[in-house]
């Protein structure tokens, strides 16, 4: 009912009535669209028990997904407020302007890792080594290492290019097995290249330097949500072992994230190529240089 309809109605309860018609009739009535206290108890005590270092939006998707949970987000949010149990938000404040992504997948992507007690139940830490398109946000491989380096690289490389194709564009930071740096701090060096940039140029990729976390932003982000739902969700699957969690990363974990923070690509289409040429493995992999000398030596 608009405004005006409300006045008109108002006036004539008045008019009928008198003061007595004024009150809004609805006091008193419970809303047939109210939300089951039951249901929300049940809601409440599952936070409680397994779930109170979830944030609530990852909470109200493991309740979805597990728990044949139908009630929405708000109202979780505000139910779990009022019992205590999270506190009110505020509002953040306003970011710098993102940079513009790459209109089509496979025009860049990105690659790190991140060190960080990863596995539940242990404080020993591990490195999650990311793949990820810049377009969609899709990662393309992610698993778990003991150490980053050069073959972790290599494996993720081979998994985006058996998955997907070849690339574009590989956005790094200036690690040691991504480039070599002769001045500690300075630029990297791009005429002697490490393992990597050796293979990358053999592949025909663009290898791009990072030189802070800042021009790494997306990636850096990716990161920030990684750890708040990665480790939670190998909690509550009972994950302990780097050979489970990795299965549990490629099978399930990457394409739920693809679906939920990935986004369309600007332009309809893909810059990922089909690999045709000799096996992969024989590019993605440490080449050595043997000089036989006179003496018939192999150096």
């Amino acid at each position: 009912m608009s405004l005006a309809g409300s006045f008109v109605a108002f006036c004539v309860r008045f008019d009928d009535e008198g003061a007595e018609g004024l009150p809004d009739r609805r006091l008193g009535r419970v809303s047939p669209r109210r939300s089951d206290a039951s249901e929300l108890g049940r809601m409440c005590g599952l936070f409680r028990d397994r779930y109170r270092d979830f944030t609530v939006k990852h909470f109200h998707e493991m309740l979805v997904a597990e728990h044949n949970y139908k009630l929405c987000y708000t109202v979780t949010r505000l139910a779990l407020q009022a019992a205590g149990l999270v506190r009110e938000t505020t509002l953040r404040g306003k970011h710098r302007k993102k940079r513009q992504r790459r209109p089509l997948p496979g025009m860049l992507l990105f690659q790190d890792g991140s060190t960080h007690a990863w596995l539940p139940g242990t404080s020993e830490k591990q490195d999650l080594i990311v793949t990820l398109d810049d377009a969609t946000g899709h990662i393309t491989s992610i698993f778990l290492t003991e150490q980053e380096g050069t073959m972790s690289s290599f494996t993720g490389l081979a998994q985006t290019i058996a998955g997907h194709g070849l690339f574009g564009a590989f956005y790094t930071d200036h690690g040691s097995h991504y480039f070599l740096t002769p001045e500690a701090g300075g630029r990297v060096d791009k005429k002697n290249l490490t393992q990597v940039g050796r293979a990358l140029a053999q592949l025909g990729i663009r290898h791009i330097q990072s030189y802070s976390p800042e021009a790494r932003g997306r990636m850096e982000r990716a990161f920030g949500t990684l750890q708040g739902r990665l480790p939670l969700a190998m909690r509550v699957r009972g994950l302990t072992s780097m050979a489970a969690a990795n299965q549990y990363l490629r099978d399930t974990f990457m394409a739920e994230f693809n679906a939920r923070f990935g986004v369309p690509a600007a332009e309809a289409g893909s810059a990922f190529v089909a690999y045709a040429g000799p096996d992969v493995a024989d590019t993605l992999c440490v080449q050595e240089d043997r000089q036989v000398g006179r003496n018939n030596c192999v150096a």
